[in-house]
């Protein structure tokens, strides 16, 4: 027999792979190539598309040239990507019309302060189940709309596009200007800020509140769809015609690759930023504390599975900018050895605001700190110091989301790059009380676009066969006394408080 394969295209906010895996869900093969972040004005950050879908033929071919596996042998492809992150194009030509506007960007401030003048920042959350906020998609196509020249118009007539990236990479690789899909699944859509979470529609009210033309808008599709979404061209980057027909955002993604299918179970992914979902079941479960309540998955015909959202905009992103902006290592796994050069954080705090604070803040105004610092203070207390961060923003989302669902965990399973680093493993633990699980396979975002693909084309045949594949590379259990997390956490806490309003 032919082994068959599942291809997973993961398109990240710094880097886009593409990886092959077989039926028992093991990787085979993988590419990785990372693009420009770019920062044309503070609280700005932009992508280049065309960049983006560049760096995603190159990682496909890479990896079909790595593993030799076969495109023929492939069954199908999922893809799984950056949220939020807003394109907008010519349909006729594939061009952008502007730069994405990344989810982390702030410039749809004023827009967002607009809307909350009628009816308040939580205006559109019973519907979307997300606050106004510069974070997510529909903002920012209005931000596009309304100031790029001949955009409106061009959304007037038809010609114009939008899309999260997983619209922009499947439109592409289903052809492009010639006859490319144009789709969305149910989990990017609910980061839209435009979807209601019930109906699993675009809300029209809010479109015309917003001025969004709704024929510019991508069909909404399951996360794993049996009747695909459409066939990769033979002229692009697999040669040959495979369907696609999985796609989630990356941290529904990472929730479905850790197996989370029952409700109270939770995963925390650790990349550029931080993502921590838990499976709240087949009813959306409002928060009363600014989580976010959005879209897990929805496998072909079954019921939409919800989830409490606790996002957090600047981790992994905090080593690459102590690589990057202060030269503190030359490499991003160089952070744990200068973490170790001291036995503690010395008393400095770094709560990495850059961009403002989301949950369960929602301050866009609040900026990043250092604090604690003395003349003992060193670069390794620092680098200790932003290790911890992403631990102790953890937490206190952790506590909010148990506070909301009524469900207390009982270990938190991790997955994303940062989980190689042991320290950080441990710190997490220490901080939280409860241990923590990392998985075998930690790629759990692009395992898990993989399964939603492989679900709809029948290499997998159930959640339960799912279920088997996941095993337990390593756990870690907490050391540290009660008495010295708490005041770690305060300190923390009073740390965070300095940030706030920071900007008017």
């Amino acid at each position: 027999m032919v082994e068959k394969y599942i291809g997973a295209l993961d398109q990240g906010t710094t880097s886009t792979r593409f990886m092959i895996f077989d039926r028992r869900g093991r990787v085979v093969g993988r590419h990785q190539l990372e693009h420009q972040q770019l920062y044309p004005q503070p609280g700005w950050v932009e992508h280049d598309p065309l960049e983006i879908w560049q760096r995603t033929q190159d990682v496909i071919r890479g990896a079909l040239g790595k593993s030799r596996v076969n495109p023929k042998n492939i069954s199908a492809i999922g893809t799984t990507n950056q949220r939020e992150t807003t394109i907008l194009w010519d349909r006729k030509t594939g061009q952008p019309y502007c730069n994405a506007v990344v989810w982390q960007c702030t410039r749809t401030q004023g827009i967002c302060e607009w809307l909350a003048e009628d009816g308040g920042y939580d205006r559109f959350r019973a519907t979307v189940g997300l606050p106004l906020s510069t974070y997510f998609s529909g903002p920012k196509i209005k931000w596009v709309l309304d100031n790029v020249p001949g955009v409106r118009h061009a959304a007037e007539k038809g010609r114009a596009l939008f899309g999260n990236i997983d619209t922009w990479e499947i439109w592409w690789l289903t052809g492009g200007p010639r006859g490319g899909v144009h789709v969305t699944d149910v989990s990017n859509a609910s980061r839209t800020m435009l979807m209601n979470l019930k109906t699993l529609n675009w809300d029209q009210e809010i479109l015309d509140t917003l001025g969004i033309p709704r024929q510019i808008l991508p069909e909404i599709r399951p996360s794993s769809d049996p009747r695909i979404y459409g066939y990769t061209s033979q002229d692009g980057p697999l040669g040959v015609s495979i369907p696609i027909c999985g796609d989630l955002g990356d941290q529904q993604a990472a929730l479905v690759g850790q197996t989370c299918f029952s409700p109270g179970e939770a995963k925390n992914t650790y990349g550029t930023g931080c993502f921590l979902l838990l499976n709240t079941g087949t009813k959306p479960v409002p928060s009363q504390s600014g989580l976010l309540t959005t879209v897990g998955y929805k496998f072909g015909d079954s019921p939409a599975v919800y989830c409490l959202e606790a996002p957090i905009a600047v981790a992994g992103a905090l080593v690459q900018w102590l690589r990057d902006n202060l030269k503190f290592f030359q490499k991003s796994n160089e952070i744990e050895t200068l973490a170790r050069s001291v036995p503690d954080n010395g008393g400095v705090c770094f709560v990495p605001a850059f961009t403002g604070l989301f949950a369960p803040y929602w301050d866009s105004g609040a900026r990043g700190i250092i604090a604690g610092l003395t003349g003992h203070t060193h670069r390794g207390h620092i680098a200790r110091a932003a290790l911890e961060a992403t631990a102790y923003q953890t937490r206190e989302l952790l506590e909010v989301m148990q506070k909301d669902s009524g469900v207390k965990l009982t270990e938190l399973k991790v997955d994303g790059g940062m989980v190689a680093n042991e320290l950080l493993m441990q710190f997490q633990t220490d901080i939280l009380g409860i241990p923590v699980v990392r998985p075998k396979v930690t790629e759990t975002t692009s395992l898990g676009a993989a399964y939603a693909a492989g679900l709809a084309a029948g290499l997998w045949s159930s959640l339960d066969e799912l279920r088997k594949h996941w095993a337990v590379d390593k756990t870690w259990h907490p050391n540290m006394d009660e008495t010295t997390r708490q005041n770690l956490y305060s300190n923390w806490l009073k740390a965070v408080r300095r940030t706030l309003k920071w900007v008017d």
